[in-house]
């Protein structure tokens, strides 16, 4: 509908500037070229707006061309209206607002070309006008060439976030898959380990625990298929079928982590706060991944020249803190996929997460990790 009503507009300029024409022909300062050709040529400086969507630089730098042209044919045609003036304007303006930046200067070199051509064609110019009529149609290229730099801008902010939420959320995939792997060893060696219990005692009942036996027979059946059924549910998820020997990292293996993050450049001071109790192995892994993803960061993103893990064991929770003295940068800085994961890690086991510059400097991650329910 706006694009209908502003046809209709240009339609009307383009009639008024025509009629006006015919009409005013015998005043003074009128055009000097015969009614017949002065009223259609006056109005195709005008209409050439029209097809301002289908050909978005061609179109006003048609108007230009038109105006330019009349301008050395018949010096008074261009001026006698004040339609084509205002045409001039938009086509100006549309010319700045071009997507291409080469086209855009181009139309720029024509309308201060064509300006100034119009301005020393008029009978009774004054010399500031050749500069100041390509200075006010300048204006009105700028103003569209600024509107253009900001939309694009937006533009591409709309899709540096469409991207970063496509990344974040890829990563959130991948971070869960590697929880899922993880989480599925840890279950599975447990269920493996009762199985073998459960068998064992089985064995030993003697011959009058029939029903006892029988019972336990079944466990051990249902922890078998148990088993089963993981592996072929969750064995899509492994980069790697083969079974993994080396045991899961828990907290213990902490002063292992410290040193290899000295020794890659980035020195680390261990702090273990409150009395250390057994983990369950999932929360004893998440929160060594938790202090290897902070540690990483650090090393990797933050130009720190030291940084500090401190763990606190609580009647009820752990919390586990990382703090470096580089530059603090912004989750998003670079640092984005980490934390997500980290977050995947906390949200599995109720717990949060905060991240973010430090105070003074240097950048800090708090992860709280409940322990009563687990």
């Amino acid at each position: 509908m706006q694009r209908i009503g502003f046809n209709v507009l240009i339609v009307a300029a383009a009639l008024e500037s025509a009629l006006e024409v015919l009409l005013r022909h015998d005043t003074v300062g009128a055009p000097r070229s015969p009614a017949w050709f002065a009223a259609p040529a006056i109005a195709l400086v005008v209409l050439p707006l029209l097809a301002r969507r289908r050909f978005p630089f061609t179109a006003p730098l048609a108007v230009w061309l038109v105006a330019t042209g009349l301008s050395l044919v018949d010096p008074r045609l261009v001026l006698f209206s004040i339609c084509p003036f205002i045409a001039a304007i938009a086509a100006a303006f549309l010319l700045g607002n071009v997507d291409d930046s080469f086209q855009a200067r181009f139309g720029l070199l024509v309308v201060v070309c064509g300006s100034a051509v119009i301005a020393y064609q008029d009978p009774n110019h004054r010399p500031s006008e050749l500069l100041f009529v390509p200075v006010l149609f300048t204006v009105a290229w700028l103003a569209g060439f600024a509107l253009r730099q900001r939309v694009t801008q937006a533009d591409a902010a709309d899709l540096r976030a469409t991207l970063a939420e496509r990344e974040r959320a890829v990563a959130v995939a991948e971070e869960r898959t590697r929880i899922a792997r993880e989480l599925h060893d840890i279950v599975a060696h447990s269920v493996s380990v009762m199985v073998l219990h459960v068998g064992a005692v089985r064995h030993k009942l003697p011959d009058t625990l029939d029903e006892e036996a029988a019972a336990l027979r079944g466990v051990e059946l249902a922890g078998r298929t148990a088993l089963a059924e993981m592996r072929r549910l969750l064995g899509a998820m492994r980069e790697n079928h083969d079974v993994e020997l080396a045991p899961h990292p828990g907290l213990a293996h902490l002063d292992q982590l410290v040193a290899e993050v000295g020794r890659a450049g980035l020195p680390v001071r261990l702090r273990i706060d409150g009395e250390s109790v057994p983990l369950p192995e999932a929360i004893d892994l998440s929160a060594y991944r938790i202090v290897q993803e902070g540690l990483t960061n650090a090393l990797k993103h933050a130009n720190a020249s030291h940084a500090e893990v401190t763990v606190r064991y609580l009647t009820d929770e752990l919390r586990i803190e990382i703090r470096d003295d580089g530059r603090g940068g912004a989750p998003d800085d670079g640092l984005g996929h980490g934390l997500v994961g980290v977050r995947e890690r906390v949200k599995i086991y109720g717990g949060d997460m905060t991240a973010g510059a430090a105070p003074d400097r240097g950048f800090v991650l708090s992860t709280r990790l409940p322990l009563a329910s687990s």
